[in-house]
């Protein structure tokens, strides 16, 4: 397949086009060209702009850029930046689709978990229609609508709901383990949250499995099957790196040091993949303690 992929430097990116490569043919929308050539080297293209790319060449389309949510506070820029990362570049992408003449007969774009809003401890699937109003579901819900719009016959558009992405050199991991190790980690509040997470191998070949069945399309659940409290999160991580954690951050400090931001470690969501696992999709690592133990930490 020819593919055409945005986010490709990022952490689940690189994973996918290294995973792709040689398989299929590959082309990055970076303004970084000298970052995707020494990521990659010669083997995939790069275009600086989008503007310039005729979407009529490529068999399929990722959509994974996007400001870090959770990266910063909250601030009214800072918001800003988080919607307009996801939402314009959404936008083009579909237009562009809308009007080929040859279409992509597949559009994965990017979404999270954070669609469903805070929620109580009752397993969600994707049919869930009780979503709470807050910030991280107005970004989804207007992300995801943008990217619905590239829906046709001939195009079916796939949303990666997707939750804590586990990885040895990036994502949520990176920023948890300087504390971990120096025996400072511990439950947020009272631990009682639920985190939705997944292996990054799982998280590539879930995108991998989307690409090639053609039956599945709208909101997918990029989860493992099994989340976990935060408290339970906690104790397997320090197991792993053999560290204690009896640290508790409560949540008058989360607010304090994150403001609005620290939601996202006050609430969580308990998030099932029910549209993979009804196509047969296998998770490699559907349990975090053997997810942590592969991990290199």
């Amino acid at each position: 397949m020819n593919v055409f992929i945005t986010g490709g430097t990022g952490l689940i990116g690189q994973a996918i086009i290294h995973r792709w490569l040689p398989e299929h043919q590959i082309t990055v929308l970076s303004r970084d060209a000298g970052r995707v050539k020494s990521l990659f080297g010669h083997d995939v293209a790069c275009c600086e702009q989008l503007e310039a790319v005729d979407i009529n060449r490529f068999d399929a389309v990722l959509n994974l850029a996007g400001e870090p949510i959770a990266n910063k506070r909250w601030s009214k820029q800072q918001k800003s930046r988080i919607c307009q990362s996801r939402w314009q570049l959404t936008e083009q992408l579909s237009i562009k689709i809308q009007q080929a003449h040859k279409p992509p007969s597949v559009f994965i774009s990017g979404s999270a978990i954070g669609y469903y809003g805070r929620q109580d401890q009752r397993c969600i699937d994707e049919n869930h229609q009780d979503f709470y109003p807050e910030f991280s579901h107005d970004i989804c819900a207007r992300w995801e609508n943008l990217a619905q719009r590239a829906a046709s016959e001939r195009t079916r558009v796939c949303l990666l709901r997707t939750g804590i992405v586990l990885a040895a050199n990036g994502g949520a991991l990176k920023k948890m383990l300087p504390a971990f190790r120096l025996g400072l980690g511990g439950r947020i509040a009272d631990g009682s949250q639920y985190m939705s997470w997944i292996h990054l191998d799982d998280m590539v070949a879930l995108i991998d499995f989307l690409l090639s069945h053609s039956e599945l399309s709208g909101p997918v659940n990029a989860t493992a099957p099994k989340a976990v409290t935060n408290a339970r999160f906690t104790e397997l991580l320090a197991e792993r790196i053999k560290r204690p954690a009896f640290l508790p951050m409560p949540a008058v400090m989360v607010r304090l040091l994150f403001g609005e931001m620290g939601d996202l470690l006050l609430y969580g969501q308990n998030v099932y993949p029910k549209k993979l696992l009804d196509a047969g999709f296998q998770f490699s690592y559907p349990d975090l303690r053997e997810a942590l133990l592969q991990l290199k930490l």
